[in-house]
């Protein structure tokens, strides 16, 4: 009796293939329902397109659906990233102009004829705020940037490849350093358009899910 359920255990594990359970467990969500739940995995960084289509072909989703469900999802949530990185960064450009733009109103130059060396104020380059009579604040360029956190090793691997190959090819590049919200962020900071980089990272989604969709369903039928 117990050498047959012996027996009979490995016969029935091998003849659903190793991702039976999983299979099975995704056999229990409704069948319109799969790919909606495949499109919020690749919406979530460090799964993306490619993770959560990967995770659909082992559920037995049909790779084609898989692959469209990870790219919607990955690229809406790219595309949230990037209109909110840009709405930031232009406030905070705004900001800077403002605070510049006050600064300079409220500096005007020392009075003339003043001062025991006779040179003119305009010569000097010296300026006073007019309420506190005290030598106006450099401009931002002038200074010294506040002393920032380091770069993390993937996002200096991106400015890297920006630097040398444009966005294109950092955009294609990119998944191997971060995750595609990561990258469309920091391109968005760095001041590059927004629809160039929404244009670049949808490449990169389609071109990384499909080759990682290929590979999968190549493997999954190997092993059976």
């Amino acid at each position: 009796m117990s050498s047959a359920v012996l027996t009979a255990s490995p016969t029935t594990a091998s003849s659903g293939g190793p991702f039976a359970w999983f299979q099975e467990l995704v056999g229990q969500v409704p069948e319109l329902v799969q790919p909606l739940v495949i499109a919020l995995a690749g919406a979530v960084p460090f799964i993306e397109g490619e993770g959560s289509a990967v995770l659909g072909i082992i559920g037995g989703v049909h790779p084609v659906v898989a692959a469209l469900a990870g790219i919607v999802g990955n690229l809406v949530c790219v595309v949230a990233v990037v209109l909110l990185g840009s709405r930031i960064r232009e406030a905070a450009v705004a900001r800077s102009r403002r605070g510049r733009g006050e600064q300079s109103a409220g500096a005007v130059p020392v009075g003339t004829g003043a001062g025991a060396s006779g040179v003119s104020p305009e010569a000097r380059g010296v300026t006073v705020d007019t309420a506190a009579g005290t030598p106006a604040p450099m401009a931002a360029s002038d200074v010294d940037a506040a002393p920032t956190k380091p770069e993390k090793k993937g996002q200096a691997r991106l400015r890297r490849w920006l630097v040398k190959f444009g966005v294109p090819g950092a955009s294609l590049l990119a998944p191997l350093a971060l995750p595609t919200m990561f990258t469309a962020a920091t391109l968005v900071g760095s001041g590059v358009s927004k629809s160039w980089v929404i244009l670049w990272q949808a490449i990169a989604i389609v071109l990384w899910t499909t080759a990682v969709t290929l590979l999968a369903t190549g493997l999954v039928s190997a092993i059976g």
